[in-house]
């Protein structure tokens, strides 16, 4: 706050006392004139105390704010801003591997540590082969090790992200969230089926790979979690699996039938942990509206987005868009982002209250 200068009396001319030349001044005189400046002094204080009451009257003091949030960087201010505004109902959300593997699902395809580089022990021709529907006819035993391992419900719980995209869908903010992975952690963080588009299927029910017939979801769980075996079609006893989509088969008939108006209704994209590789998913960033922002977190730029900041081909009818791309694990831009709209109590709880054990 800067300084003040000090107040006029509001009577200071009349204050000044004036001596005739070669006039002896009296004790009276004396005296009055130290009672003016005591007079003229108690005003200015008085007059002091006035102003400094009315200026720190209109002084409201803030919390102090942690070091992360009041330097997160522009990209998060941004897309706190834009969900702040309350514009945004229709979101459309994107994800991959990226946001399951804080929760110790590996990626497939990151080098070391992705899925594919870690199938060594199951002898594979190729990595893809154990979610390959021919390969798995002749040798099942590889996909059942690997899915008895990562049944959902069993040993991973939800990540900050996938209670991220379940709180969306609370405030009413979610139109759709459409997830590549198998692991079924956002309905199990609290997204309901209605807002769920599982491209790649799940585990929850079962059928036969021959002759397509139902098979109790539970009853092949049991069988591959407990018996490590593939379970047998009752009907022609070809071997079952979970309806996880293998490579050669098309995706459900609920991404195909919604995908379309999703995509034109989107008031706002945001894709999360993906590398956009794998058709036809990876089209979905180029089918929403010209004019519908588009956010990316993600550890690299992937797909057709552009840095933040730089100008989109996507013109939009009033004005020109701008992808919004911040680099960096899921969760720690998730939380961040979450501090900056005051929602982190609620992400936290809810993430907490989805733990296993």
């Amino acid at each position: 706050m800067g300084s003040k200068s000090t107040p006029q009396a509001a009577n200071d001319s009349d204050s000044q006392v004036s001596i005739p030349s070669g006039s002896s001044q009296t004790a009276a005189q004396s005296d009055g004139e130290e009672n003016i400046e005591s007079t003229t002094t108690k005003k200015e204080k008085d007059v002091n105390i006035d102003d400094l009451t009315a200026t720190l009257g209109s002084v409201s003091i803030a919390p102090t704010q942690p070091s992360s949030i009041a330097n997160a960087p522009q990209s998060i201010k941004s897309v706190a801003k834009m969900l702040a505004s309350n514009k945004y109902k229709k979101i459309v959300v994107l994800t991959g591997a990226g946001v399951s593997c804080n929760a110790g699902i590996p990626d497939f395809r990151t080098p070391g540590t992705g899925l594919y580089d870690n199938l060594q022990k199951y002898n594979l021709p190729f990595p893809e082969a154990v979610f390959d529907l021919g390969f798995y006819a002749r040798n099942p035993d590889p996909f059942v090790q690997l899915a008895s391992e990562l049944w959902p419900g069993l040993k991973h719980s939800p990540t900050i992200t996938h209670s991220f995209i379940a709180l969306l869908e609370q405030k009413g903010m979610l139109l759709r969230t459409y997830t590549q992975n198998i692991d079924m952690l956002d309905v199990l963080a609290g997204v309901s089926e209605e807002r769920m588009i599982e491209c790649h299927g799940h585990f929850r029910t079962a059928s036969c790979t021959v002759c397509s017939k139902p098979f109790d979801g539970e009853e092949c769980k049991r069988i591959i979690v407990e018996e490590n075996r593939a379970p047998s079609c009752l009907s022609c006893k070809g071997h079952v699996k979970p309806d996880i989509v293998f490579f050669g088969e098309g995706l459900p008939d609920r991404f195909h039938r919604l995908v379309k108006k999703d995509v034109r209704d989107a008031d706002l994209l945001i894709v999360m942990g993906t590398s956009l590789m794998v058709s036809p998913v990876c089209q979905i960033p180029n089918m929403v509206r010209r004019d519908c922002p588009r956010i990316l977190f993600n550890r690299e730029l992937v797909g057709t987005f552009c840095r933040d900041g730089v100008k989109s081909r996507r013109k939009s009818y009033s004005n020109k868009e701008r992808d919004i791309f911040h680099a960096g694990d899921c969760d720690e831009s998730v939380r961040l982002l979450c501090s900056l709209l005051g929602w982190k109590e609620e992400l936290d709880e809810l993430n907490s209250s989805t733990r296993l054990g």
